[in-house]
């Protein structure tokens, strides 16, 4: 079963991911993704080496992007692609059976192309659009038709500036867990805080289906 939270990591250099890699570990994140764009496969590989050594430490999961080979020889547990990369039925037969494979998706009908070719989990982003975001902010309205439209028992991550206050309106629409970046970079202290959000939102949802 994948973690409900995921800490994707952030830094303006390798070693900063790192470190940040290192600190949200040692705060409790079961899964981190590595979130290194535009690097050389040489250069992505000495980092992954040693992120996949702080993940193994601390027994946390460490997905990385869209690296085939890579992910198979480091035998990370899992790679996380977008709607241009390769065909996730096709990626699969290059993986270890138990490997994970993620997708981020903004749309209903990219959502359910990834579902169609069996992704383990879905990324649902932006939750919040940034300067940087180039695609439509989904918001909770969005979360909830996607979902409503979708159901599906394939985990859907919100992903995008979220932050403490929104886990519980996001929880309500339908969403199985949450990708964080900044409001766990600013303090990895907040880990924890969202474990047990997510973890009471759990303990409600075996209640409803035990009554």
């Amino acid at each position: 079963m994948i973690p409900k939270l995921h800490y994707i990591s952030q830094g303006n250099s390798p070693k900063t991911h790192l470190d940040n890699i290192q600190n949200a570990c040692a705060s409790g994140a079961e899964l981190v993704v590595l979130d290194i764009q535009n690097s050389s496969e040489k250069k992505f590989l000495k980092i992954a080496t040693k992120a996949r050594e702080i993940t193994a430490h601390f027994q946390t999961r460490l997905i990385i992007n869209a690296h085939i080979k890579l992910a198979k020889d480091l035998k990370v547990d899992g790679i996380h692609i977008d709607t241009t990369s390769d065909c996730p039925t096709s990626l699969r037969k290059n993986l270890h059976s138990w490997q994970l494979i993620g997708a981020s998706a903004n749309t209903l009908q990219d959502c359910q192309s990834f579902i169609n070719k069996e992704v383990d989990y879905l990324y649902l982003s932006p939750f919040k659009a940034t300067e940087d975001t180039h695609a439509t902010e989904l918001g909770l309205n969005g979360y909830t038709a996607i979902n409503e439209a979708l159901q599906t028992e394939t985990p859907i991550i919100g992903v995008g500036g979220i932050k403490i206050t929104d886990v519980a309106a996001i929880l309500e629409t339908g969403i199985s867990g949450i990708g964080v970046s900044d409001e766990i970079t600013h303090d990895f202290n907040s880990i924890k805080i969202f474990n047990q959000l997510l973890t009471a939102s759990s303990t409600e949802e075996r209640r409803y289906t035990f009554e």
